[in-house]
């Protein structure tokens, strides 16, 4: 009986898994700019992997631990890594979307000589 529930629960987490993956493809393909495409990226790939290697943790006997340690891994190694390729793609001169509302950090008129952070 435990086993079928696993199952179903590892079929659902899959295709969970399987959706957010696609939906991150799409922003990929759909959105203006780097930026937009970036969170596109990070967010729906991180839920999606996530949800994904758990279901398969829970499918295949055994992968249960290396799926765990793999989702808590992509969790905290995913947002920062995409925070460090959005600044410096920021700091090169990628200029976001015209329609993107407002940009916070020409606002702060932030120093980037690397001797503070704000003027």
């Amino acid at each position: 009986m435990l086993n079928v529930v696993l199952g179903w629960l590892g079929t659902v987490l899959i295709s969970i898994g399987v959706f957010f993956l696609f939906l991150g493809a799409l922003g990929i393909f759909r959105l203006p700019d780097l930026f937009n495409r970036l969170q596109a990226g990070t967010k729906a790939t991180t839920l999606g992997v996530v949800s994904t290697s758990i279901g398969v943790g829970l499918l295949v006997k055994g992968w249960l631990p290396f799926s765990v340690a793999l989702a808590v891994f992509l969790l905290m190694t995913n947002p920062i890594s995409s925070h460090a390729v959005a600044r410096a793609s920021y700091r090169a001169g990628v200029k976001p979307y015209h329609g993107t509302s407002p940009d916070e950090c020409a606002k702060r008129n932030l120093d980037f000589s690397g001797e503070g952070e704000e003027k």
